[in-house]
Parts: structure tokens; sequence; C-alpha cells
């Protein structure tokens, strides 16, 4: 599916997108993708009453009209429009998935294009499974080249390879040509945004329905003749120059080997920054092995990489946002309550007096030896009696070595789901999604998913 050796990449990537079939993509893919699907759905439900989620909506629906579902709301907004309300929506708890072969949240800026420009075609199930094999693939082949340099540099690459992501999936789903794929795809290396800096705020969110909302818009501008230079990735000056310095390699071609095999994606157990979700487990673990209460606590400490430290910039977070971006707070919420879900980044539980006490006893320090993008933690629990306790983990709970069970992707999927629907209709709407590539109408399926 690729073309011959020595063509540019930009080339080689719109070959690959525009020739891709459903049954090219092979059937563990496909499993991984219906579960991104769920997955992503439902934390977009959840967050389309978040504040982040909620005012994109009300920015969609009230500067025009249109027809494509904004989630959550039973209201429709322009194309574009709605994109940008789900985008943001799908990643304003924090909670949707990641995949270590782009450095980000690769389902966000695929499944809000694909489900609207899915309806907007009225595409079949294995319509979208395909748009998002595509999308992926594409994020990842773009990010390799410069990951993970883009990231130290400052990028979030959910908003960065998101864009060309939602670009490959919207040029699927509009079946558009190589040619005119390439033209997308090139027309979006003018589009990338997102800064770090932004992390603990609604603008971290409102970067993956920027994202979703460029690609849709590259697709659509490709379609009807709109051009971009031809080396724009790949060139001087171009993306892989001006975000990152230059590419240091030429990446594999996508789909050779298949990124969604080979890295694949990782469902999130805890709703907040991925760098603290070793630790959150960690100290999960020894507050239950050892029977720990908040006043037992002298002091903890987290051990981890420098991409943690990156990210992890809010020490003592005023907001449930930026509660999200502290690993004092997670390692104090993980002592304190039984589970760390999603009411344990509401005003309430931030001002706990126990998660404080803790928070303010709570350290974490880098381990230059890991990778910088390593998931691997250490936790230590001093206690007031001079007690320690400490364990270590490589990874977290629901990477695909260790993923969440059909039990806990179910769970999951209610918990955030209700939030919209009532308990029946979201068992429903789970159901369809984990059944998502015999779905003969996207336009059924969204009509299920609204109030």
């Amino acid at each position: 599916m690729t073309p011959a050796d020595g063509d540019r990449p930009e080339a080689t990537l719109a070959a690959f997108v525009a020739r891709l079939t459903y049954d090219d993509v092979p059937d563990a893919a496909r499993t991984t993708i219906e579960r991104a699907f769920v997955d992503t759905v439902g934390v977009t439900l959840a967050g389309s009453v978040a504040d982040a989620g909620t005012r994109a909506a009300v920015f969609a629906t009230s500067v025009g009209t249109g027809e494509t579902t904004v989630l959550g709301t039973g209201e429709t907004a322009s194309l574009t429009d709605a994109v940008l309300a789900n985008g943001t929506a799908g990643h304003a708890l924090d909670y949707d998935d990641l995949s270590w072969a782009m450095d980000g949240h690769p389902s966000v800026p695929l499944v809000a294009p694909a489900l609207a420009v899915g309806e907007y075609v009225d595409a079949t199930g294995a319509d979208l499974v395909t748009a998002f094999a595509a999308g992926f693939e594409a994020e990842c082949y773009v990010a390799e080249p410069v990951s993970p340099t883009h990231y130290e540099q400052g990028w979030h690459p959910t908003a960065t390879f998101g864009t060309f992501g939602a670009t490959a999936a919207a040029a699927s789903l509009l079946d558009l040509d190589e040619r005119a794929t390439a033209r997308a795809l090139t027309i979006a290396a003018s589009m990338p945004s997102g800064l770090k800096r932004n992390f603990g705020t609604m603008t971290k969110p409102l970067h993956a329905g920027l994202a979703g909302r460029s690609g849709v818009t590259a697709a659509l501008l490709a379609r009807d003749g709109f051009t971009a230079d031809e080396t724009a990735i790949s060139g001087d000056r171009g993306f892989w120059d001006r975000y990152a310095e230059g590419a240091a390699h030429v990446a594999d071609p996508p789909g050779d080997p298949w990124r969604l095999e080979e890295t694949g994606i990782s469902i999130k157990a805890y709703p907040c920054c991925y760098f603290t979700h070793t630790s959150i487990a960690l100290a999960s673990q020894l507050a239950d092995d050892h029977g720990l209460a908040p006043d037992d606590v002298e002091r903890v400490e987290a051990t981890t990489s420098r991409g943690a430290s990156d990210a992890l910039v809010h020490a003592d977070p005023e907001t449930g946002l930026e509660a999200k971006f502290s690993m004092e707070y997670a390692l104090a919420a993980a002592l304190v309550f039984d589970r760390v879900g999603l009411d344990a980044f509401d005003s309430e539980a931030l001002a706990d007096p126990a998660v404080q006490h803790v928070r303010e006893r709570a350290t974490f320090v880098v381990d230059d030896s890991l990778a910088y993008k390593s998931n691997h933690a250490r936790v230590a629990v001093e206690t007031v009696d001079g007690e320690r306790y400490e364990a270590e983990l490589a990874a977290p709970p629901g990477t695909p070595a260790n993923p969440l069970s059909e039990s806990e992707l179910r769970e999951k999927f209610l918990e955030c789901a209700t939030f919209v629907l009532d308990r029946p209709a979201a068992a429903d709407a789970f159901a369809d999604l984990r059944a998502l590539r015999k779905c003969e109408s996207v336009r059924d399926l969204l009509a299920s998913l609204c109030v």
C-alpha cells in the first residue's frame, strides 16, 4: 500500500491513507480501535458536562447552525464547530487514552472528526474503523522522527500530531484520492499548535478540539482543490524542521509495521495526567497493603522520569484541572481515597483536609537514568511511627500488556456515559460501540448517544 522507496514522506503517507481499506486493517487492530471508540465516546459524554466541554458546546452552537451532532447536548452545529466541541469535551477530563507511538492522546483528535464526517457522509462503522486506522498510523508516522524532542520543546503532541491524524481520518471518510490526500496533509502542516504551557487549564482540552477541526478543514479544502507545498512536512522550514529542528530519521512506512499492534493504545484507569498513573497505582497498593491512614503519613515520595517533571507543574493546585497535573496531589488522592476517579478532582475533594495534609508531605524527584518518557516509578511512604514502605512498578494499569478487562472498560464507560444517558441507554450504547464494525449507519449510532 506504499509507494516505491525514495518517495517523499508526504507521498508515502498519502498513499497509505488513500489506499487503505477495512480489509487491510488487522483484526487485532480492529478490536483495539473499537475499544478506543468505546472509551473515547464515554469520556466525551462525561466531558460534555465539564466546564471546558460545556463552554465549547455553547460556542459551537451559538456561532451558526448546522446538521452535525454535538455529543451529549441533543443540539447540532456546523461540521467543523461540532468537531471542535466534541474534541474539547473528549479531552476535558484528561480521562482519554494514550499511546507512546505518538507521545500523546491518539483517539480524541480522531474520534471527534471521524464521527462528524461519518455523519456528514452517512458512513458505516467499518468506515470509521478504517478512518481511525488511517489517522492513528498517520499520527505515529509524523511523530516518530521528531519524538521526544518535540515534546521536550514544549509542544503538546495531541494537538500537533493529532492534526495530521484528524486530517487522515477525514480524508479517508471523504474518499480523497492520493493527490488530494497529500494536499490535505500538507495543508495541515500549517495548522498544528498546542503549548504545554496551557496544561492545567481549559485550553489544554481545547487543543484536541482545534486539532480535529483543523484536520477536517484541511481535508475539505483539499477536496475542493486547495493547494500546499508538497514537502510542507519534511522540507526545509517544514513541520519537522520548525517543530523539532529536523527529523532524526525517516520512519518506517505507516502500517509496516502497524503501530496499532506494535505499540498500541493505553486506556486510562485514572482521569489525570498519564505520568501520575504508575505512582497512583503504587500509592494505592501501599495504602491497602499496610492499612495506611492519612494521619499515618509523615512523607511520601515518587521517583519518576524527566517527562513527568515537564508535565506535572502544579505542586499546590488550586483547581481540579491543575490537580490533574500535580504528582503531589495524585499521591495524596491515592493515599486518601478508595479510588482515584472523576470525583477525586472536584472542588470538594481538592479542599479535603486529609488530602491537603498528605499533599503537603508529598514530593517527587527525577531519576535521570530513566528514559525521558518512561512511566516507571517508585513510591516510598514514611510513617509518623518511623516505618518506611516502598514499591516499584514499570508501567500503570491499562497498557496493551496489562489492559483494562472487558468489565473494567464497561464500568468506566458507564461511569462516564451516565453523566448524560440513563444507565440502560448507556449500556445499549456500550454494546453498539463495542460492535462498531457491524454498525450500518453512523447517523443512527449518534442518535443513540444524545439526550
